[in-house]
């Protein structure tokens, strides 16, 4: 009996072992959660798809990082979410390709003609208004053989492919294709260009990628509003975000980092910025800094602080920084609005597209502006260098997972739990939930078979003491 009680014994103590570190699994306790999945997160390889849209290494990944723990206790996301090809994949079709992403800035299409192009991911667009003053946006390809029928920005008549000639309407519609004598079955007005929905707020242009678009007669500023802006959208029109300035440059950089470490950087709070940028750290009262979180926008505000003693003040009394979800960046500021957007290329790159805009009063003082966007252009090769040290950071063996600091980095966390959730960490931690309580079950049946497994073990030590070997 003590061999059959030994043998028991040793089955229930591996199952037992087995379900002990499932149920310590990033996403079951708050004192283990995201230390179990961090070597397959941070280094993860391909595998089949587990459900549709998503791998199994995918969901490892959005899965390493938990938005249920309270901030002071939160560990960031795995490298992985930096580093990894897939998950930019991933993060194309569920989070750029999906709702309203910022574009433009309607002086771009303020007139009829005008037009604009750009791509994101693997979607090139048009945004362009048509002779009646209708606003368009479109697919860049040509229905022949898929050339990008415009390029840059400026004013057209009507799109002509540079390929072989056909030639589209700013309404879309195919007005002319060349030598198609003797096709079959070829329909004109069944080939025109692929629309996008397409609107705008305040001096912003927005598009959507969805693959079902929204007819244009529906996209109701209102709903426009409340889709992307949710209930940020007033404390932003009441505090100088609108069209009454007037747009004066447009810088691009090209940084060697993946997007959310730009807007990582950008979320943390004012954090860095008397470590990296000194010069603005003396243009604002920085123990005023403080945030706001909103569904889909973070604001975070700051008191200036004194002007320098020319006179010169950039900054103005009060700066506000906007972070619409999830690659837009509004700063106002004195007499400037400037917003950021951040484009991803690669895992490892994006680029970023400055617009500046200035207070119409101010726009003919050349020694302003160009002073302020000199200042402006020394913050953001500080940022650059940063963020492309991150970056490499990242990509090093050493690092996985950081903190928070709670009293300063309360957007980026929002951030984070916001890409969480509609990369599908809802979803999936629902089907996680369900497997860890069919577990849980089993563990329980396990732990009672521990007890009849003791209760034989104290049978087989009182059976050997009442009969000794002899």
């Amino acid at each position: 009996m003590a061999i059959v009680v030994a043998k028991i014994g040793t089955v229930l103590s591996a199952k037992t072992l087995a379900l002990e570190r499932f149920l310590s699994s990033p996403s079951s306790s708050s004192s283990t959660r995201g230390l179990g999945l961090r070597v397959v997160a941070c280094r993860s390889s391909p595998s089949p798809s587990t459900e549709t849209g998503i791998s199994r290494a995918q969901r490892s990944m959005v899965e390493a990082f938990d938005p249920e723990i309270p901030l002071p206790e939160a560990i960031t996301p795995p490298s992985s979410w930096y580093t990894d090809p897939s998950f930019l994949a991933l993060e194309f079709d569920r989070v750029f390709f999906r709702g309203w992403q910022a574009v433009g800035y309607t002086e771009q299409i303020e007139r009829p003609h005008d037009f604009f192009t750009g791509r994101l991911g693997n979607v090139e667009f048009i945004v362009c208004r048509d002779t009646n003053g209708t606003l368009h946006a479109f697919h860049n390809v040509c229905r022949h053989h898929a050339s990008l029928v415009a390029s840059g920005s400026g004013q057209k008549s009507c799109f002509v492919c540079p390929y072989h000639g056909w030639t589209y309407g700013l309404d879309g519609t195919l007005l002319k294709a060349t030598r198609i004598t003797g096709i079959k079955n070829f329909k004109k007005d069944e080939f025109g260009l692929i629309p996008l929905a397409v609107a705008t707020w305040g001096p912003f242009v927005l598009i959507r990628f969805d693959r079902h678009p929204v007819p244009h007669q529906n996209c109701c500023i209102k709903t426009v509003e409340n889709d992307w802006l949710g209930s940020a959208s007033n404390i932003l029109s009441t505090n100088g975000i609108d069209s009454s300035l007037k747009h004066v440059c447009r810088r691009e950089y090209t940084i060697q980092c993946n997007w959310k470490v730009f807007c990582d950087n950008y979320l943390d709070g004012g954090y860095h910025v008397p470590y990296a940028h000194g010069d603005l750290a003396s243009g604002l009262n920085l123990d005023s800094y403080s945030t706001l979180i909103f569904e889909k926008v973070s604001i975070q505000r700051c008191e200036g602080g004194p002007t320098d003693k020319d006179g010169f003040d950039r900054l103005g009394s009060k700066a506000l920084y906007a972070f619409v979800y999830p690659n837009f960046m509004i700063n106002r500021y004195g007499p400037w609005m400037d917003t950021n957007l951040v484009v991803p290329v690669t895992t490892t790159k994006c680029q970023v597209i400055f617009d500046y805009f200035l207070d119409v009063s101010l726009v003919d003082d050349k020694v302003f502006m160009e002073r302020s966007l000199e200042e402006s252009e020394r913050v953001q090769m500080e940022d650059i260098v940063l963020c492309e040290g991150v970056q490499r950071g990242l990509e090093s063996p050493a690092y996985c997972s950081g903190r928070y600091a709670p009293t300063v980095e309360m957007a980026m966390h929002h951030f984070h739990c916001r890409l969480h959730e509609c990369l599908g960490g809802g979803s999936v931690g629902r089907e996680t939930k369900r497997q860890r309580q069919r577990v849980q079950m089993n563990f329980r049946l396990v732990l009672k078979q521990r007890g009849r497994k003791q209760k034989l073990q104290a049978l087989s030590t009182s059976v050997a003491t009442t009969f000794p070997p002899q």
